[in-house]
């Protein structure tokens, strides 16, 4: 989707600056929130892909005034009513009321650290399936302008790059978003100068690399 998460090479949004020694939470609700958000995608009833494309998916005027963790609540929210585990009325009253979907697990703190640790990997056997590139093949993205969620950044679309290392094959995360995480692809990771991305203004000596999905690729 072409949403108002995706900056990359816009124009009068500045610099990412970090600040040194920046604390990870600047308000005690933060840690709530990412304790929520974690404990709920434990469940099981939506991927990590599904979770990104619900903070990603939303008004401009609601993302751009929102902080951080406000929009990993608002997300949170939409899943939750999206799988059946609250009803709006609960979520009006903040407190449980009907009889809504249980969950299907239950992520009990001793097991956080250990989940956390082991994390969920995305890569999958390919079952005879090779990869259509090679590392040093010249490639071009697609232009792609699917109103669905997409991970191939759009200063990146229909622009020529070189293949410089295969990765596995994975969950294709457009589908995963979708709910289906059974659909994989190769994953390659691309180079392209920077001169093609953003024209005569950009070093010459500067490089972009993405990951990108066979799928967004095709021969230069």
């Amino acid at each position: 989707m072409n949403g108002p998460h995706d900056l990359g090479g816009r124009h009068g949004f500045g610099p990412i600056a970090p600040k040194a020694d920046e604390p990870l939470f600047h308000a005690p609700w933060e840690r709530r929130a990412l304790a929520l958000t974690l404990a709920a995608g434990a469940m099981g009833h939506w991927s990590i892909d599904e979770s990104r494309a619900a903070r990603e998916d939303r008004h401009p005027a609601d993302y751009y005034g929102s902080s951080y963790y406000e929009i990993w609540t608002k997300g949170l929210e939409t899943l939750l009513l999206r799988h059946g585990l609250i009803s709006h009325r609960e979520l009006r009253a903040g407190r449980p009321l009907d009889l809504t979907v249980p969950p299907n697990r239950i992520l009990k703190a001793d097991a956080v650290a250990p989940a956390l640790a082991k994390g969920s990997p995305a890569n999958r056997d390919p079952e005879g399936s090779t990869p259509v590139f090679a590392p040093g093949d010249r490639v071009r993205t697609l232009n792609l302008q699917p109103r669905h969620h997409i991970r191939l950044p759009a200063y990146a679309r229909e622009k020529a790059g070189t293949i410089e290392t295969v990765q596995g094959f994975h969950v294709f995360a457009d589908a995963s978003a979708k709910g289906d995480d059974h659909v994989a692809h190769w994953l390659y990771t691309v180079v392209f100068d920077a001169f093609t991305l953003w024209g005569g203004d950009a070093s010459p000596n500067d490089t972009v690399s993405i990951d990108a999905w066979e799928p967004y690729l095709a021969h230069a």
